[in-house]
């Protein structure tokens, strides 16, 4: 027999109210909460994909935010479990992905960091130790029951996503290209029986993701123009979540980026990044790898960049894993000139790409080249180094300016 829910006494149901509308304001919770749960225990694969943590960070906001105003409402009383549209999306995207329920349990690592955090709140509210000591008791239960709901709840609708997977294609295509990544030994005549599609010849890998909501045929008119942009008319395109494709085209051919982004005008909220070319299956996985190491690297960066190629972006990756060093390294590289205007700083980028020849970079900015001297003159007065004696440096710094944008 299931025991009562506890009833608050009058003090405490208006002192659980008042913690929770103080919470209501405090974005230190949820951005604990998001470190915490995707730097879990086992969840290096889901932190790694931009798309699962942006996923995974949403829910958690959803779940708080559900907790949190439940309480301002019928502060004490049992919370339902949350089967938002954010948590139904992180059971359709972990089921595409071919994991299990057992992801969930990331959900614990964030209750216990704001189990810490709405102590704190409580604590500061009251000193009483009989209230403090109802209010502590009641909310530890609340917020581990409504996990422990939320999980349930969430669970099930995974058995249910996963169900309708398995009847599938997508998910036989998933297995394979899943085990083709890591490395794992298919045979390349079962892999392209599941696959539907070659694995010999030249091939370019590139994944497609927008924003939460998005329309699928956006994604799909991206995924045809990065096709056609290839020289290719076919595609292998597998549905990695509710607004992700990872797509191969059998073309030797990597698109260039202007020409598809001015085909992506009219798809705003679609993000693309591009692997190397590459041949055969060893081909079809690096591609692939360079194409998800861009996209991470988009994420991390936040860049506004929405066409990237693994080639124009590989040193960058490298150096912004340690993103405040990245910043520490912008900041000393650069100086003043890091403020320096627009005009100014592309017209060093484009010397530097014209392997300083300031007649060759006049042609290319259609600029006078006395006007070239005169900007490169104003770059060495801003540098802390002349430009001469640190040319990688100050490229490295404005390489990472241009996908990144400016350090706050």
């Amino acid at each position: 027999m299931t025991a009562p829910w506890p009833e608050p006494s009058e003090q405490v149901a208006a002192l659980f109210r008042r913690c929770a509308e103080l919470a209501l304001s405090q974005t230190q919770m949820i951005e604990e909460v998001n470190a915490a749960t995707l730097g879990g225990p086992g969840m290096a694969t889901v932190s790694a994909d931009p798309v699962l943590a942006a996923s995974i960070t949403r829910s958690n906001l959803a779940n708080l935010l559900h907790w949190i105003t439940n309480n301002v409402r019928s502060p004490g009383r049992r919370v339902p479990p949350n089967v938002g549209i954010e948590v139904l999306e992180v059971s359709r995207d972990i089921a595409r992905r071919g994991l299990d329920s057992t992801a969930l349990d990331t959900y614990r690592t964030g209750q216990t960091v704001a189990w810490r955090l709405w102590m704190e709140i409580c604590f500061a509210e009251t000193r009483d130790p009989d209230l403090l000591r109802e209010l502590l008791t009641i909310s530890s239960l609340s917020i581990s029951t409504f996990i422990d709901d939320t999980i349930k709840a969430v669970g099930e609708q995974i058995g249910v996503e996963i169900h309708q997977l398995t009847r599938g294609s997508n998910a036989e295509k998933l297995a394979a290209v899943s085990l083709i990544v890591e490395g794992a030994p298919i045979a390349r005549a079962q892999a392209e029986v599941q696959l539907g599609h070659p694995l010999t010849g030249p091939h370019v890998a590139a994944i497609v993701w927008a924003a939460p909501g998005s329309k699928a045929e956006h994604l799909e008119a991206v995924a045809d123009a990065f096709t056609h942009s290839c020289g290719a008319v076919r595609r292998l395109t597998v549905v990695a979540s509710a607004t992700t494709l990872w797509i191969w085209v059998p073309s030797a051919r990597v698109p260039d980026t202007d020409e598809l982004s001015g085909q992506m005008t009219t798809h705003p909220d679609v993000n693309i990044a591009i692997g190397r070319g590459g041949h055969d299956l060893d081909g079809f996985r690096r591609s692939y790898l360079d194409a998800s190491k861009t996209q991470q690297m988009m994420a991390r960066l936040r860049s506004v960049q929405r066409v990237v190629q693994f080639d124009d972006v590989a040193l960058v990756a490298l150096l912004t894993h340690d993103q405040a060093g990245a910043d520490e390294f912008v900041v000393d590289t650069l100086g003043d000139f890091l403020t320096a205007d627009e005009e100014t700083q592309h017209t060093v980028v484009a010397y530097i790409r014209e392997q300083c020849n300031t007649s060759r970079t006049a042609e290319r900015l259609y600029t006078h080249r006395n006007t070239i001297i005169r900007r490169l003159a104003r770059a060495d007065e801003l540098l802390p180094r002349p430009l001469a004696d640190n040319l990688v440096g100050v490229a490295a710094a404005l390489d990472i300016v241009h996908w990144r944008g400016r350090p706050a």
